[in-house]
């Protein structure tokens, strides 16, 4: 008897041993977090930040243009350049009548909550994810978010590429349907991402650059970057309907140098590893590098190869670091600039260029390529754009050039 009972209690034992899951053991999900908007994040620009004044008793209202739906979401707050604690007495969503307008349905008004609180402190450095919230979002739709600070923040953290508009006011407006008299700016501060729970195979793609893919030329409010083509093109397919799109892009960002942001390299752990549902990663950098070397006069034969030798490793440890966490990495071409009166480069930048660009297209440096350099040059002068495309400065694309972009990328490359 005394046998029979340690066998039951021995099987009891396996049994339950096996119904647990270790840490670091996946459980099995039907569904999963996936990115669904995201913003690079940096210290504002002095003409881009906003006045300790402004931000002190303030109700900021931001509207962000989602690229995959879902019925649950969760908010990610940023406090990456603060210098101090962020309070955050309270944060909404809501849906907005118009991405132009600060008017909400208050029918869509919710308030988030962190660890079931409607407050949260965000220390200095970090960055918050509200708790999962069941509000259901469609694909390509806009959300607004709302929040109220008591205090300003010691040092600010935003996206001055937002390219929407943004509206602030004294007092606690988080729930106002129309925020009437609101101050307006062009910029985001303080938030970072917007997850939802998708279905387990659900992926994001990030687009790393910098203001090409930030959307420097497009249209004010109308989400017409070329990452937001590729959502739309995205949507468009059932084969991948369920991939995410963020932009992560930086104006005047650079792969070797600290320029408008962080360098890529100190950037890619929080605007890349850090992102929910990764599996693509878009890297679409260096111009700036390139066009930087010699914008204050031409320099020597051995500077340039320096500065092509250096892009090149920085590419190749993008590589590494992105393939160490499962994600697959396709290289971009670098776009035309000649005619730029920023950069004004010459030939020698132009061999540069074509070096690099020679390199990315070859085989078993990047999983694959995206040749943005062939969608928008002029054929009959290769190294400027297509005026078509030129948004007037020779150095960005307007929409029509970015609506190339956005379709010129094969949808295959998200094949699961």
């Amino acid at each position: 008897m005394k046998a029979v009972r340690f066998g039951l209690r021995l099987a009891l034992f396996l049994l339950a041993a096996l119904s647990l899951t270790s840490p670091g053991t996946a459980q099995t999900t039907s569904e999963t977090w996936v990115g669904s908007w995201a913003a690079a994040q940096q210290i504002p620009e002095p003409q881009n930040s906003l006045s300790p004044a402004d931000m002190t008793d303030m109700t900021m209202r931001e509207i962000v243009h989602l690229s995959i739906g879902g019925t649950t979401l969760r908010v990610h707050l940023s406090n990456a350049f603060g210098t101090g604690p962020l309070h955050f007495t309270s944060v909404h969503i809501a849906r907005p009548l118009s991405p132009a307008s600060a008017t909400i349905d208050p029918a869509s008004d919710r308030a988030l909550t962190f660890s079931g609180k409607s407050d949260v402190t965000v220390p200095a450095g970090a960055e918050y994810i509200s708790d999962p919230i069941a509000y259901p979002v469609t694909a390509l739709s806009n959300l607004a978010v709302m929040f109220h600070l008591d205090e300003a923040p010691a040092q600010e953290t935003g996206h001055p590429g937002s390219r929407s508009t943004t509206y602030y006011m004294h007092g606690d407006a988080v729930s106002s349907a129309d925020m009437a008299g609101a101050k307006t700016v062009d910029h985001w501060y303080q938030i970072s991402g917007i997850d939802v729970e998708a279905p387990a195979d659900a992926a994001s793609v990030i687009a790393l650059g910098d203001s090409i893919t930030d959307g420097h030329a497009s249209t004010t409010n109308g989400n017409d970057r070329w990452t937001d083509v590729l959502a739309e093109r995205l949507q468009g397919s059932a084969a991948t309907r369920d991939v995410g799109v963020l932009n992560v892009g930086i104006g005047g960002n650079h792969l070797l140098i600290d320029g408008l942001g962080p360098n890529v390299l100190a950037r890619f752990d929080r605007d890349v590893l850090a992102q929910a549902g990764v599996r693509w990663l878009i890297v679409f950098e260096g111009v700036n590098d390139l066009g930087g070397l010699t914008r204050e006069g031409e320099v020597s034969a051995a500077e340039h190869a320096q500065l092509v030798e250096r892009i090149l490793g920085v590419f190749q440890q993008i590589v590494m670091r992105a393939h160490a966490h499962g994600i697959r990495v396709i290289g971009a071409t670098i776009t035309p600039y000649m005619g730029s009166g920023y950069y004004h480069p010459g030939p020698a930048n132009e061999a540069d260029r074509q070096t690099i660009n020679a390199w990315i297209r070859a085989p078993g440096h990047f999983d694959a390529v995206l040749d943005f350099d062939k969608t928008v040059r002029d054929p009959n002068q290769p190294d400027r754009l297509l005026p078509a495309y030129d948004c007037g400065d020779h150095l960005h694309p307007g929409p029509a050039g970015y609506r190339a972009m956005g379709e010129a990328v094969p949808l295959s490359l998200f094949a699961r």
